[in-house]
């Protein structure tokens, strides 16, 4: 599958800048873009390198501004937006293709009649960036400049310069730049003998224009330093790459270098369950979803390795990894990252939780999610399924066995088994718990202080894998049996028998509360499936098809499920404007990508129809082709046409869509 745009898109300045291509190193670094060239976020840029692996992502290379020089008439093929809204060059008026080779970005560029072909992938494990370009055709030499403009700087901010004194030296292949005394070098190389190089007199450009932070409501402008020029003349057939690294030797030979990248493509395909059988978006999702895993070496674990939640803003959540293990890994094969995932989290495990997530600076984990160790079970469910292996079973039984007794007596947040009804109740003033954990200041917008319905379905699953597990390993289980049956008898109370369909949260503050939300249908989804696995549903099969058809008729959409239903009066259908309207309108009816697995998933249980439960995947290979190149968005806006929002590349709904198609495929 060939993920292609024609100049229909590419020289429309709309369509190709909403478009974005990414990248990514295997150790939390990346690059991203538009297709236009156009700087549009922060986050935009050739080479965001992982300093502290896989966080520490600091931004180092914006972008090259490149212009060719070919039969006495210059081509600009870079485009700039700049404060005054001014677009200037309007390089984009010359791409005439652009494309996804694997998940290497590639553009061809006419200028008179000659076409320039220029790629960007990276070296896995490297903060290196390879920007390669290729003369296909032309008639007579063609004479490239690179203008390389460079920062240093904390993902998240925006650089202002006011005359930043970075110093750039120029050394054997290129130059090398340091921002301050004690920042990693950034060196700039070339792979060609023929290569002059100049360091900048006038360095810094002003006023970068970025349009989605804009939009956003956050800071729309930035500066960027000219940190050196390169130039070099093509003839027809010749290459030129471009190195930009924290590494002083990083390999300078780009077409080994792009084998390199190549063959790693094709063993992750290789070694996928994917055939020549299996739709080419599936490919293509398979691919997608390595970008996602990265290094996280430990003491105990020094191949340790996570999973990144989205780019370009999110790093590893402890929830997030958990939903996507199943997906980004067994159901492509690499049933040795999920092993390492599921050991390096262990050691985080604390006071029976693990951490949400982990800050982008600091080494503390935020503790804050009552589900994330929940999904955990879930998670180990799937790889000991998937691989057999149960010595991780016995590894790790220690470490449940704690998680539930912690969750029996209570630990932060008030989080606590209710031995009344055997529910979990989570939740204080001020702090939000569940997946639903959008927080503005002092304001969370959902609290679901209580017992959640997903939070409840979950513990009940973790009991039944606990029994299991005992079972195996020949340990006592009566106690996990009793719990269960206690929780099964206490979800009851989840039913609204006047709305018919499940309360999203029991005993809150203000009582029950009977929100539609898309949470019960984890109650359906997830007893897995499989004679092995199979234990009693919380729901009866009357109830589990009300719960499928209420989701169908009220939250589904063509990209997932409606965090809330349309017709509730706290129901924001638009994603849009600054940091409070965005997370009021977050899990208040936003679209959430990832939900479409579970929906699919139990569709399938109650209606027992692969065709038809594949159907509801369909809608998105189209968005393949939208917001983030070859990949999928974290969330959709509710109301027609479901604009792409938040995250162009999310962990979590890439691999939904993967489990839920693997899990659906026809029984022969």
């Amino acid at each position: 599958m060939i993920i292609t745009f024609g100049r229909e898109i590419c020289c429309d300045l709309a369509s190709a800048e909403s478009r974005e291509w990414l990248v990514t190193n295997g150790i939390g670094g990346y690059a991203s873009g538009t297709i236009a060239g156009v700087l549009t976020r922060r986050y935009h840029g050739l080479l965001l390198a992982a300093l502290n692996p896989p966080l520490g992502r600091t931004l180092l290379l914006a972008k090259l501004d490149e212009t060719v020089s070919y039969d006495n008439r210059l081509f600009p093929i870079y485009t700039n937006r700049w404060a005054d809204g001014k677009v200037d060059p309007e390089g984009f008026k010359h791409l005439e293709r652009f494309y996804l080779d694997g998940t290497i970005p590639t553009w061809k560029y006419a200028c008179a009649d000659a076409l320039l072909e220029k790629r960007v992938w990276m070296q896995q494990g490297e903060n290196t960036t390879y920007v390669q370009y290729r003369l296909h055709r032309a008639t007579q030499p063609m004479t490239l400049t690179l203008k390389a403009l460079v920062n240093h700087r904390d993902y998240h901010h925006n650089t202002h310069a006011n005359q930043w004194p970075i110093q750039v030296d120029t050394i054997e292949h290129g130059v090398c730049i340091k921002a301050f005394q004690l920042a990693t070098p950034l060196y700039l190389l070339t792979d060609g003998a023929k290569v002059a190089t100049s360091i900048a007199t006038h360095p810094w450009y002003y006023g970068f224009d970025l349009s989605v932070e804009r939009e956003r409501g956050l800071d729309d402008s930035e500066d960027h330093l000219h940190g050196a020029t390169f130039y070099t003349t093509l003839e027809a057939g010749q290459s030129i790459t471009f190195v930009a690294s924290t590494k002083p030797d990083p390999q300078l030979n780009g077409e080994i270098a792009l084998e390199s990248r190549r063959h790693y493509e094709q063993q992750l395909l290789q070694n996928s369950p994917v055939s020549e059988q299996t739709p080419q978006w599936i490919h293509q999702l398979v691919l997608a979803a390595d970008q996602f895993i990265v290094d996280r070496p430990t003491a105990d674990e020094p191949e340790g390795k996570t999973i990144m939640a989205g780019y370009p803003w999110f790093g590893d959540w402890g929830r997030d990894t958990m939903i996507s293990l199943p997906g980004l890994t067994l159901y492509t094969g690499r049933l040795d990252v999920a092993r390492s995932i599921l050991r390096t989290f262990a050691q985080y495990v604390d006071q029976g939780m693990l951490p949400n997530r982990f800050p982008d600076r600091g080494d503390i984990p935020d503790y804050n999610a009552v589900d994330a160790t929940l999904w955990y079970f879930e998670a180990i469910r799937t790889y000991v399924d998937a691989s057999g292996d149960e010595s991780l079973v016995q590894e790790l039984f220690p470490i449940l066995a704690d998680i539930i007794d912690w969750y029996k007596r209570g630990t932060r947040y008030n989080i606590h088994l209710d031995r009344e009804d055997g529910l979990i109740y989570a939740g204080e003033p001020g702090v939000q718990l569940t997946w639903m954990d959008a927080k503005v200041g002092d304001w969370v917008v959902t609290p679901r202080m209580g017992k959640p319905v997903e939070v409840n379905a979950l513990w009940y699953h973790a009991l039944q894998m606990m029994i299991r597990f005992a079972q195996q390993l020949g340990k006592p289980y009566d106690e996990y049996q009793q719990l269960a049956q206690q929780t099964a008898k206490g979800f009851a109370r989840f039913w609204n028998e006047e709305a018919e369909y499940c309360y999203d949260v029991l005993d809150t503050p203000e009582g029950n509360d009977a929100s539609l939300r898309p949470n019960q249908i984890l109650a359906v989804s997830l007893p897995p499936f499989g004679e092995k696995n199979s234990y009693p549903c919380l729901l009866n099969a009357k109830r589990q098809r009300q719960v499928v058809e209420i989701c169908a008729q009220e939250l589904l959409t063509s990209y997932g499920l409606r965090s809330l239903a349309a017709d509730d009066p706290q129901y924001q259908g638009r994603y849009t404007g600054d940091l409070v309207q965005r997370d009021g309108a977050y899990h208040q009816g936003t679209v959430w990508g990832w939900l479409i697995g579970p929906f699919v998933l139990a569709h399938l249980r109650v209606y027992k129809d692969s065709a038809r439960a594949r159907q509801f995947l369909e809608p998105l290979t189209d968005h393949l082709w939208a917001a983030g190149v070859g990949n999928m968005s974290e969330i959709f806006e509710g109301n027609a046409p479901m604009r792409p929002c938040g995250c162009p590349a999310q962990a979590w709904t890439v691999a939904e869509v993967l489990r839920a198609w693997f899990l659906s495929e026809p029984k022969v």
